[in-house]
């Protein structure tokens, strides 16, 4: 890692420290690769580090009682996660599974504190990541309580277009390569359900799906059901 510390700048995290501390950083993380569907971390375990995605993408999720799988957010190249732990430590909360081949940075926590008495604006970034998520979560949960399978379904794809949507002539990529059921564990229903409503909004124009890529063709159509 420590030849690669170039690629730490484009993390909003560490984006305004100068290359000797970026540098420093680079020395401190370790770089471990994955196949796809290979499990980082498992939810339960003792967390003792930060974690950040240098190639590739993480959903993270949580088992229920009933053994069906919560997704709680999806993590791509230049986002950190498990950052909740720095602060309080005990086991991770979620699991961490790779969604495709990744590469990810792991930066230990005793480390990361000592970076951040150092530099408290890394701290601030940290808790704005924090919060977006936890605002994330909220709006999930009010979604869940207060709209039916197609706002929800509406509301969660709208989400993921601005979070990882890159234009097209025809409308925006989601860059992400989701299956049915991920989407049908991300709003709470089954996977025969979503095939029904993706099945709807592909006649209505306002998505079209490929290989498990979805493109928004009408954002506006899907906010009619949001």
């Amino acid at each position: 890692m420590a030849e690669n510390w170039e690629f730490l700048r484009q993390i909003p995290v560490f984006a305004d420290l100068s290359p000797e501390e970026l540098q420093h950083i680079a020395s401190l993380a370790l770089v471990r690769r994955y196949r796809k569907n290979m499990y980082i971390f498992m939810q339960g375990e003792p967390g003792d580090a930060i974690y950040f995605v240098k190639k590739g993408a993480i959903k993270l999720f949580q088992v229920l009682e009933d053994g069906r799988e919560k997704i709680l957010h999806f993590v791509r190249e230049g986002e950190i996660f498990a950052e909740v732990l720095l602060f309080e430590g005990g086991p991770y909360p979620a699991t961490a599974e790779t969604m495709e081949d990744t590469e990810v940075g792991i930066i230990r926590n005793a480390d990361m504190e000592r970076l951040l008495s150092r530099h408290g604006e890394m701290a601030v970034k940290i808790i704005k990541v924090m919060s977006r998520r936890l605002r994330q979560a909220q709006e999930h949960i009010r979604d869940l309580a207060l709209k039916g399978a197609y706002g929800r379904l509406a509301s969660i794809l709208l989400q993921l277009a601005r979070d990882y949507g890159t234009p097209r002539e025809d409308g925006v990529t989601i860059d992400l390569n989701l299956s049915q059921q991920e989407l049908a564990n991300l709003i709470g229903t089954s996977r025969e359900t979503v095939a029904r409503i993706l099945s709807d909004f592909k006649r209505l124009g306002a998505v079209g799906v490929e290989r498990q890529r979805i493109t928004i063709l009408s954002p506006q159509k899907l906010a009619g059901w949001n």
